[in-house]
């Protein structure tokens, strides 16, 4: 067998086994904790509760901290201690800062979303701007300086054309039309919700958006990964001012060719768009008389 054929295989084995603990994570949702079994962090994490308890226990007696232990009231908290001191989320920590900069920097009052993170990109902007949340889910939190539209945005008919200053869409356009979140299935409900992203944007208004990019392919019904320049040709009422990248080892790469991000396994491109100016064109032909 040539080393060719070997390679194959080994991918093909790899992508079933992929499959197959996806399928079971989305099945068995709670079986992901078992991890902490198996690599003793739950056992190791009871031995030192104890010890730890029996160590206040002690200390406490001599110096009455007034915060005694009660066993009904105990909350043991055992794998903490192994982790870190904090996490960066891939994709969403830099691409929730890349954008909220932005939208800091142009100094607009108002700021219109189609799904983004509430706690993510949304909250960074809340403090220094009003946002409009536009989501086909329902959102119950009553939120200062935010305002929420129910619809499927893949139709915003109610939003004028030309009408909004600034605009974005953060890790959520590859969902749409896979009925992921309730929404109707529509293959091509990401180029639906694209086309109405730019027409309801004024010109020289600012898009800022973000979705998976490397090797083009559905992952139904997660997601859709595309290439940079699908994205570019699809905005094509806009002019690219940037693009910045989060690579497949979550290093954050600013203002970079797109081209060269093409054979990623899973990016995140993050694409600054201006939508151009409308140019009335001069009818030069010979009026009738």
């Amino acid at each position: 067998m040539k080393k060719e054929d070997i390679s194959k295989n080994s991918v093909g084995v790899t992508n079933v086994f992929r499959s197959f603990a996806l399928y079971m994570n989305a099945l068995f949702p709670f079986l992901l904790p078992l991890k902490n079994y198996i690599n003793g962090r739950v056992f190791r994490g009871i031995i030192m509760y104890f010890k730890d308890y029996a160590s206040y226990v002690e200390q406490d007696r001599k110096i009455q901290s007034g915060f005694a232990i009660k066993w009904r009231n105990n909350f043991p908290i055992l794998t903490e201690r192994y982790e870190a001191a904090g996490s960066v989320p891939r994709h969403y920590f830099w691409q929730d800062l890349w954008a909220a900069k932005k939208v800091y920097k142009s100094k607009v009052p108002r700021h219109y979303d189609v799904g983004s993170r509430l706690d993510g990109f949304i909250a960074h902007c809340l403090p220094f701007c009003d946002v409009v949340m536009l989501d086909i889910r329902p959102l119950q939190e009553k939120i200062k300086n935010l305002s929420f539209i129910q619809v499927n945005c893949t139709d915003m008919s109610t939003i004028l054309s030309d009408s909004l200053e600034s605009f974005s869409s953060l890790h959520a356009v590859e969902h749409f039309g896979l009925g992921r979140y309730g929404d109707p299935i529509d293959p091509i409900g990401y180029k639906k919700a694209i086309m109405e992203i730019q027409r309801v944007v004024k010109p020289k208004g600012d898009i800022y958006f973000s979705v998976p990019v490397g090797v083009e392919r559905l992952e139904f019904n997660a997601h859709r990964i595309f290439y940079p320049q699908t994205v570019l040709a699809l905005f094509n009422q806009c002019d690219i001012l940037d693009f910045s990248v989060v690579d497949d080892e979550n290093i954050f790469h600013e203002k970079v060719d797109p081209s060269h991000f093409t054979e990623l396994k899973y990016g995140c491109g993050l694409f600054h768009f201006q939508k151009r100016s409308i140019l009335k064109t001069v009818d030069s032909s010979p009026r009738k008389t």
